[in-house]
């Protein structure tokens, strides 16, 4: 089968032949449809921190073609998506349906376990979830990072009449804009310096937009609702965006942090205490996230349509992966295996 290939973090990714993956006895093999390009893969590309033969692509959606003897009634033909990882379901993580919090959990698309940019991928069968009608390949390859929106909007405890300040304007801070105003926010306000992004979020449903480049964000905040955020989501994972959650929240506000920071960060405790607000981080998602995620756009609660960008082939893949690497000012740019 053909895949793209890390390298190393200097060198473009390489499409090239592959052996087919072979399921195991508790895995099905599903025919890749739609793959998503995440932040976190450019991330650890650029910053080498994955292992050269590795098979990025944790964000997918495809057809079941093959399973292993216990893999559960799956048969060919099936539509999917699957949380991407491999707990152990034995530890206090797994046995509280956090899998992804498994101290021993294996993701997708990092190190030995090949992840989706490829014509085929193995996955646990556990972990699949039906696409009903009406839900395409496009928008089940974008359930992955939706799901981790819904997670973070979860945790934010968001409720009606809420003002939400989102910083950042990437698929994940897109997700939590729908889902925002789904929970019954009054007010989203998206923080985003790329223009064609914040048109994009206004178009999925955010109440108002700020240019952090040439607008004081809690001044312009503050005229748009009336007063501070109620909860702020960071969804950038920038040094110093952790620390202006902090300044912007409101007293006894929230803060969730979503955004994937690699390097140290610091903040001023004491801004935080004076306000007694609360602090969470939000990794990854639930069973029940992505269930919800799928159950929304079958019902047409949420259109995430607007989200999805651009599609591309095996041969623009490279390319597009080091321009995104560069200027991520697209939103979700999605990998098709079957375009020529």
């Amino acid at each position: 089968m053909r895949a793209a290939i890390y390298q190393s973090a200097g060198e473009a990714l390489r499409v090239d032949q592959v052996p087919d993956p072979a399921p195991a006895n508790d895995e099905v093999v599903l025919q890749v449809a739609k793959a998503g390009i995440c932040g976190s893969d450019l991330h650890v590309k650029q910053q080498g921190l994955a292992t050269p033969g590795t098979i990025f692509g944790h964000e997918f959606a495809g057809t079941v073609v093959a399973r292993g003897s216990e893999a559960g009634s799956w048969t060919a033909g099936e539509r999917v998506t699957a949380l991407p990882i491999f707990p152990c379901r034995h530890c206090e993580a797994c046995d509280a349906g956090l899998t992804a919090l498994c101290p021993s959990v294996a993701f997708v698309g990092i190190g030995p376990k090949r992840g989706a940019y490829a014509e085929f991928i193995s996955v646990r069968a556990d972990q699949l979830q039906r696409l009903p009608q009406g839900v395409d390949f496009t928008q089940g390859a974008m359930v992955e990072p939706l799901a981790v929106a819904h997670h973070a909007v979860d945790i934010a405890e968001i409720r009606s009449g809420d003002a939400v300040l989102i910083t950042g304007g990437g698929p994940i801070g897109m997700g939590a804009t729908l889902f925002a105003r789904l929970a019954g926010a009054r007010h989203v306000i998206l923080s985003e310096p790329a223009n064609d992004r914040r048109e994009r979020a206004m178009a999925l449903g955010a109440t108002g937009v700020i240019d952090p480049k040439t607008e004081n964000v809690a001044a312009r905040f503050a005229e748009m609702t009336g007063h501070a955020p109620d909860v702020v989501l960071e969804c950038v994972g920038v040094p110093g965006l952790l620390a202006q959650a902090v300044e912007h929240v409101r007293l006894r506000g929230r803060v969730v942090v979503v955004g994937v920071c690699f390097g140290e960060d610091k903040f001023t405790p004491v801004v935080a205490l004076a306000k007694e607000i609360t602090i969470r981080f939000s990794q990854c998602y639930t069973e029940e996230n992505f269930a919800a995620v799928i159950d929304a756009i079958s019902t047409g609660r949420v259109e995430v349509g607007g989200i999805h960008t651009r599609t591309v082939s095996f041969g623009e893949l490279p390319v597009i992966f080091e321009e995104l690497g560069r200027d991520p000012k697209e939103c979700k740019v999605l990998l098709d295996p079957t375009l020529a």
